[in-house]
């Protein structure tokens, strides 16, 4: 028998075995879950959504588009229009926003947009929060722990029936 390094006790040879499969199971299986971070969405109404089309009606579809903010350094987005020509964007500050939708073969539309400050209030107003992972944090620390009593209890019982089996056919014999 082999003695506790901490409390100095007596540990059975099988006890030692299930302390290292605790100690292996909670450093792999728990400090991902509670160091992860989830994610979330929002399903939001009152953005502003361009269409882009050309004069024949066609859509300016795939084509590039710059969202600039007024009176800032840096663009607010950019990103593509879809199939129909839509570019959908969200503007936080009131002022005139300048769109620029680009379909990289000469045709280029630029349009001013104003906002006000009632606009940009009433389009937050109405949400819906999404939570893509059904199962929360403690959900799957349980899970883990769970899974970590289960195998050991299985290689536990699994170690006691050999370990039963033998002394029986000693005893046996």
């Amino acid at each position: 028998m082999a003695c506790h390094p901490i409390s100095g006790a007596k540990v059975l040879p099988i006890m030692q075995n299930h302390l290292r499969l605790w100690i292996i199971g909670l450093t792999l299986l728990i400090p991902g879950p509670l160091l992860a971070h989830g994610v979330k969405g929002d399903i939001r109404t009152g953005g502003m959504v361009i269409t882009a089309r050309y004069d024949t009606d066609e859509p300016m579809s795939y084509a590039e588009t710059l969202i600039r903010p007024p009176q800032a350094d840096l663009d607010f987005q950019s990103g593509r229009t879809d199939r129909n020509g839509r570019f959908c964007f969200y503007p936080d500050v009131p002022g005139e926003w300048q769109v620029i939708v680009d379909d990289g073969m000469g045709h280029r539309l630029t349009l001013a947009v104003p906002v006000d400050e009632t606009f940009i209030k009433s389009g937050w107003l109405s949400s819906q929060a999404l939570t893509p992972n059904a199962v929360s944090k403690p959900v799957k620390v349980l899970m883990g722990l769970c899974i970590i009593f289960g195998i050991s209890g299985c290689l536990l019982w699994w170690k006691s029936r050999k370990r039963t089996a033998s002394s029986l056919r000693q005893h046996h014999e």
